[in-house]
C-alpha cells in the first residue's frame, strides 16, 4: 500500500485503500499497523488534523479493529 508522510512525531506515513477500507499506519517508531472498516472521511481527517497523533488517538485507536504487520 502507498503511503503518505505525515507532519507528526508520533505517525510517520498513513495510507489508505477505499476498496478495502483499510488504513496503514507506519509509526516513528517503525511499527505499522493496518486498521479495518476505517471509512475514507477518517483517512481524510488524519491527513488534514492539526495534530495527527491526537486524531489517531481519540479517532482511530481502539475504535477499528487492527494488526500489527510489522517494523
Amino acid at each position: 500500500m502507498r503511503r503518505v508522510s505525515l507532519d507528526s512525531s508520533v505517525i510517520a506515513a498513513a495510507g489508505y485503500d477505499p476498496g478495502t477500507a483499510v488504513l496503514e499506519i507506519e509509526f516513528t517508531t517503525g511499527d505499522v499497523y493496518r486498521y479495518f472498516a476505517v471509512p475514507p472521511s477518517v483517512y481524510r481527517g488524519l491527513r488534514n488534523a492539526a495534530s495527527a497523533g491526537r486524531f489517531f488517538s481519540e479517532r482511530i485507536r481502539d475504535v477499528y479493529p487492527s494488526q500489527h504487520i510489522g517494523w
